[in-house]
Parts: C-alpha cells; sequence; structure tokens
C-alpha cells in the first residue's frame, strides 16, 4: 500500500490566540504559520506526492496552497478529515474550557467525550480512520504500492488516526503531540500499519520512501527483526 504523510495545518491565528477554533470559518494562518507553510516545498522536495487530500477549512486550504502549485498535484477536498465538530465549545478560549467538567473526560477518558451540541471523539476517529484507509487503497491503486501521499487535517484528528495506527486505544490518543505544521507518517499495508514518524517540525523528510520489496527481501507486512534496517542495528 501507498505511504500516507499525515500534515497539521500550520499555525493558526486561533492557535496563537488560545481559542478553540473547531469548524469556524475564516480562520487563516498567522504570521508564523504562513511562514511554516512556506518551508514545506522544501521540506518535501524529495518526496514524490501523488496526491493531495485536505480538510475543508481554510486553515488547511492555506496551509497546501502553495505546496500543491509547486507539486502540480490536485487537491481532494475531503469533509471526514475536518476539524472535530466542537459544538458550544467552539469559539471559546481554551484557559475557560479547562474549567468544564468535561474537559477532565476529553483529557482521561476521551472515548467517552461527547462535545455539547457537537460531535464524539470516537466518531471523529470513525471518520477519519475510514477516510485516510479509503484514500490509501485509492492512491495505491491509481500510483502502485510506493506512492506517498498527504493528507493535511488537525491535531485531534491526525492524534485520533495515529492512535488506531499504532493499535492504541482511542483513551491513550492523548499521550500523542501533533503540532502545527508537524508531519506524521504511516504506512498500511495488507496486515497492519507502521508508524514511521510522529510530530516531526525538522527539515528534510525523504528518508520515509519505502524501499523497493527486492531490497528489503521481506514482504511489506513483516516488521523488520531487530527493529531497524540501519547499518548499527
Amino acid at each position: 500500500m501507498a505511504t500516507l504523510i499525515l500534515l497539521r495545518h500550520a499555525r493558526s491565528a486561533a492557535n496563537g490566540s488560545g481559542t478553540l477554533a473547531g469548524r469556524t470559518a475564516g480562520v487563516g494562518l498567522d504570521e508564523t504559520g504562513r511562514v511554516q507553510a512556506e518551508g514545506l516545498a522544501g521540506r518535501l522536495s524529495g518526496i514524490p506526492v501523488s496526491g493531495l487530500v485536505v480538510s475543508p477549512l481554510q486553515r488547511c486550504q492555506d496551509t497546501v496552497a502553495g505546496l500543491a502549485d509547486g507539486l502540480g498535484v490536485p487537491v481532494v477536498v475531503e469533509d471526514r478529515l475536518a476539524e472535530v465538530d466542537y459544538g458550544q465549545w467552539t469559539g471559546r478560549a481554551v484557559k475557560d474550557l479547562t474549567q468544564e467538567p468535561l474537559w477532565k473526560v476529553v483529557q482521561q477518558h476521551p472515548s467517552a467525550a461527547v462535545f455539547p451540541g457537537g460531535e464524539a471523539l470516537a466518531q471523529v476517529q470513525a471518520r477519519a480512520v475510514e477516510a485516510v484507509r479509503e484514500h490509501d487503497r485509492r492512491i495505491s491503486a491509481e500510483h502502485g504500492p510506493h506512492a506517498v501521499w498527504v493528507a493535511c487535517s488537525h491535531g485531534d484528528v491526525i492524534k485520533a488516526v495515529l492512535a488506531d495506527a499504532l493499535g492504541l486505544h482511542l483513551d491513550g490518543f492523548q499521550r500523542i503531540v501533533v503540532d502545527p505544521c508537524s508531519v506524521s507518517v504511516v504506512r498500511y499495508t495488507e496486515t497492519r500499519p507502521f508508524v514511521l514518524r510522529v510530530n516531526d517540525t525538522g527539515g528534510d523528510v525523504s528518508g520515509l520512501l519505502p524501499p523497493k520489496e527486492e531490497e528489503s527481501g521481506s514482504s511489506s507486512s513483516d516488521a523488520v527483526v531487530g527493529g531497524s534496517t540501519g547499518a548499527g542495528a
């Protein structure tokens, strides 16, 4: 199967102000976020990206606009990768939300969390995982098993996808950190996903390219014995 780069949108105006933007329209990137987005083309310059799948919200659209132009690949808007519907929490200051009884549930037992007037975190994980696996199959069929594609989404959504790929219960997803404009990498196979990177905010990521099967000498679904393919394994 293909390799998925999960890209969190660059820093938004809401991130900078400590506000829970949720699905509020018109929330774009702040100055820091624009600089982060401009650096994406360089970070992914060694990667032959075959597809871009993006949340419909503006901060994600703004993050990938320059990248899409540079790569020359079409952008597919995917509603299932949209931010969590936080309902009545939308637009409120995070410092105020920490005083709500539901905050402890979100932190300690997120699988039971349902936002008032919004959706459950369990629903978020279900829709997001369904979306990325569906697009992964599509891109693999269209471009081959060594294809690489990018999905640009939001922090909690990406954490939910990573928890599924890691085999973690959703109650453990708050242990995962996904910073603005970070990349996390998952390679799905016939039997299991492999999580290659989490919360990478550095430079060149060309090392994530999948090895050719003739070079690895094993099925793409097999874990490497010893845990590494490096010379020092």
